[in-house]
């Protein structure tokens, strides 16, 4: 039986029901993910520098601390190389349940590393394993969750699907930062010490309404049927599925990368730039906070409308909006006016989600079922791997290098954005692709 026969089998309503299902579990599983992936962000900028690296200059420090960010991404691409093998052949749901526990576990742990006072150098060492802990989980989750939204609605709504699991990241943020912001408003030596512990601490309860969530949905229909129609007694491994046409895996990892540079330079580089050029740190947290909970709409409405436009078109636009406007929205950041800051951050993050919106649709929808999780996954991963991994860190010592010129940033991510544009327009639209092909 076909995934589209099974589907003809089920009363509508029963079927809407469980695709809306679907749906909101992919949303808020990737909101949990996220909270915890991008609170370690926040961190990054204000906490670990001057709680892990102490004993170095303020600003040599917040690019140890962004180091540590790094190893996040680098991990990424494992998982989903790992979770993508058995998602491809033993299901999705399973998966999704496996990497959110280990997310949750991660940064949990992260919450409860002694200060350098206790133990000395291996804070920051154990620092750095829990969040390659946490990128395995995160490249585990993206595909997986992406999947079940993509592979359970109909064709011309597969973009607006799908999206839900990017809104989750934008959500997530909002959730982390404005936990993070609240316990920030500590006096600096209480926050120091233990406020900022308690945002992961708190990613245990999340955990528990999590698992509860994945525990609720079924298995996805195109992968039950690519399942039942298979007669091979050993099936090809998936990633060799991939690496063997590996073109498609290319053109969506670096075409993806100019959209990850933007967020993360939002997420990291702009509040410690907007702190250093005399902004509040309070006001820019919350801007920000505010900027990302728009986000989450725009999002999901960017994705409806590459159902209509196709992905390339939304998604090239969006990185051009933002190479033309990247130098006014750094201006705005270091104004110190809530009105300018708040317009920075919700244009920035408007031009993100014109490229992300579309994106879990438009690198899905490049891989034949059996090895989808993993193409997916990985393409996803990597991207995020060349266009955020190190961004924090390389934006960090070009503003350092050029003596504080922020015009070596400006130039470093319009090329990004350029290169990334010209990977999106060398693929061929994908919006009216047939799922159920084992092949693209």
């Amino acid at each position: 039986m076909t995934a589209a026969e099974a589907a003809a089998e089920t009363p509508a309503t029963q079927r809407r029901r469980e695709i809306r299902r679907v749906i909101l579990s992919s949303y808020l599983g990737s909101t949990i993910e996220y909270y915890d992936f991008l609170l370690y962000a926040t961190a990054a900028s204000l906490v670990f520098g001057p709680v892990f690296f102490s004993g170095l200059d303020p600003l040599a420090a917040t690019v140890a601390s962004y180091g540590t960010f790094a190893a996040g991404y680098i991990a990424r691409p494992v998982g989903g190389a790992v979770f993508g093998h058995f998602g491809d052949r033993i299901g999705r749901k399973k998966m999704l349940v496996v990497s959110m526990t280990v997310m949750g576990v991660s940064s949990f742990l992260i919450g409860l590393i002694p200060s350098p006072e206790v133990i000395g150098s291996w804070g920051a060492i154990i620092l750095v394993i829990l969040r390659m802990g946490q990128g395995i989980a995160v490249g585990g989750e993206w595909g997986g969750a992406a999947l079940m939204s993509l592979e359970h609605s109909e064709k011309g709504r597969r973009g607006f699907a799908a999206s839900f699991t990017n809104a989750g990241a934008p959500s997530g943020a909002v959730l982390g930062t404005l936990i993070m912001g609240i316990f920030s408003a500590l006096p600096e030596e209480q926050f120091l010490s233990w406020g900022w512990r308690v945002p992961f601490l708190l990613s245990v309860l999340l955990l528990v309404v999590g698992l509860f969530i994945r525990s609720r949905v079924s298995e996805s229909p195109i992968f039950k049927a690519a399942m039942a129609r298979s007669t091979e007694k050993k099936p090809p491994v998936p990633i060799l599925q991939v690496l063997r046409r590996p073109k498609n895996l290319v053109l969506t990892a670096f075409g993806c990368s100019g959209s990850f540079a933007m967020q993360v330079l939002f997420a990291t580089f702009a509040i410690t730039y907007g702190v250093a050029q005399g902004s509040d740190q309070q006001l820019l947290l919350l801007c920000f906070s505010l900027a990302s909970f728009s986000q989450i709409f725009t999002v999901v409405g960017l994705g409806r409308l590459s159902d209509t436009l196709g992905r390339r078109p939304v998604m090239v636009s969006g990185l051009l909006l933002f190479a033309v406007l990247l130098y006014p929205m750094l201006q705005w950041l270091a104004s110190g006016s809530a009105l300018l800051i708040f317009l920075a951050f919700f244009t920035g993050l408007t031009c993100h989600a014109m490229t992300y919106g579309p994106m879990a649709a438009f690198i899905s929808e490049q891989f034949g079922t059996k090895a989808r999780y993993t193409g997916a996954s990985l393409g996803y991963q990597i991207a995020t791997l060349v266009g955020a991994g190190l961004t924090p860190l390389i934006l960090a010592s070009l503003y350092a290098s050029s003596g504080r010129d922020i015009m070596s940033v400006v130039w470093f991510l319009v090329i990004v954005s350029a290169v990334s544009g010209a990977f999106i327009l060398a693929t061929r639209e994908s919006k009216d692709n047939d799922l159920t092909a084992e092949s693209l």
